[in-house]
């Protein structure tokens, strides 16, 4: 079966979806959408109140509000008393310290995600959106005449591209772009690669009480870890504390990150060390045994995109004016999908960028 868009989307995951969702609302254009599985099978995750709990991330924090105030930012920066009186069940001392940003607020990913499909799915009856799941991609259809892309070719569907080409793959980008480009002889190495973690869910869990969400202030150097793996899982294992209480009522609790390639089976050893580092931050936990709370339990396993210089790779793929790539967000993709959308959107229609893009092209890490 052929088909024909004027965009083609491989990738449904937050960013993909976004990505089209802006190309449906600001232009008038066509859009198909295409996944090897289900939208958001991979990884889609947010964050909040930050933690520090020795003098030099206290330091670090001051600075960090500081930077946020400067760029037009809400964000206050709490000493131990005046963090214990927002969170009465965290462990303070007299090295505690917090930023705070008053206007951040927590996304629930699949409920995001549904509301970016509805939007999507009104544009369908108008012809201009279809989905293609559980339709994985074989191989790039290159024209005779100028050597771009025309097509994309998929198990069950040969999708037509009459403007654009864009990978939105997550961290399944690098290895599809390099099966899919190994024919043509060229040399294109894109460095994301997965990065597994764990999410402890609680649900109903009432014994902890917290009124912002919550992460250590060493989440933030999970970033410098090397992507190199290691024959030593613990070299490629690093645990943070991060809290919140969803919609629903269920405790959250994270975060893990690790490189084991695409392995995404449940690591009991992973979950024991996630509610030990939880444990360390909120006193009432360690009161309760994590084996006891089985029947409330569950665990959430998903691949972050990574990359080595912690920046996501947006923009046009070099030698190939109608191929673009949005991937490697990491654990940002949803704060950062709207900003990519709206980049990728300008570069394909040819609109003055409002975001300088050099920094996320593809030629700096070829």
């Amino acid at each position: 079966m052929a088909d024909a868009y004027d965009v083609v989307i491989v990738g449904a995951g937050i960013i993909g979806l976004t990505i089209a969702r802006h190309f449906l609302i600001s232009s008038d254009l066509s859009v198909a959408i295409i996944d090897k599985e289900l939208p958001c099978s991979g990884s889609t995750g947010a964050g909040s109140l930050l933690i520090g709990r020795t003098e030099e991330e206290s330091d670090m924090l001051k600075g960090w509000v500081k930077q946020l105030c400067e760029a037009g930012l809400k964000a206050e920066y709490l000493s131990s008393n005046e963090l214990i009186r927002k969170e009465p069940d965290l462990l303070v001392d007299k090295y505690s310290a917090a930023a705070f940003l008053p206007d951040d607020c927590q996304l629930d990913a699949r409920r995001t995600v549904a509301y970016i499909e509805k939007t999507n799915r009104n544009f369908a009856a108008k012809g201009r959106y279809t989905e293609f799941y559980n339709d994985p991609v074989k191989r790039f259809i290159r024209s005779d005449i100028n050597g771009e892309v025309k097509a994309v070719q998929t198990s069950n569907n040969t999708i037509y591209s009459k403007k654009a080409v864009i990978v939105a793959a997550g961290c399944w980008t690098g290895s599809l772009m390099q099966d899919l480009f190994r024919n043509w002889e060229m040399d294109l190495h894109v460095p994301v690669k997965p990065r597994k973690g764990h999410l402890l869910v609680l649900e109903n869990f009432n014994s902890l009480k917290l009124n912002h969400g919550l992460m250590e202030a060493a989440y933030l150097k999970h970033s410098t870890i090397s992507g190199i793996e290691s024959s030593d899982p613990e070299q490629n294992l690093s645990v943070s504390m991060t809290a919140n209480i969803d919609a629903a009522g269920n405790l959250q609790l994270g975060s893990s990150r690790e490189f084991v390639g695409f392995n995404t089976d449940l690591d009991e050893s992973v979950v024991s060390q996630i509610w030990k580092r939880a444990g360390e931050f909120f006193p009432k936990l360690k009161t309760l045994s994590l084996p006891d709370l089985s029947a409330i339990r569950k665990v959430r396993t998903g691949l972050r995109p990574y990359m080595p210089d912690e920046k996501p790779v947006i923009g046009p793929v070099p030698g190939l004016s109608n191929v673009f790539l949005a991937a490697g967000h990491e654990g940002c993709g949803l704060s950062m999908a709207l900003g990519t959308a709206e980049m990728i959107v300008e570069m394909v229609l040819g609109y003055p960028e409002k975001v300088d893009s050099t920094v996320f092209a593809l030629h700096k890490v070829c």
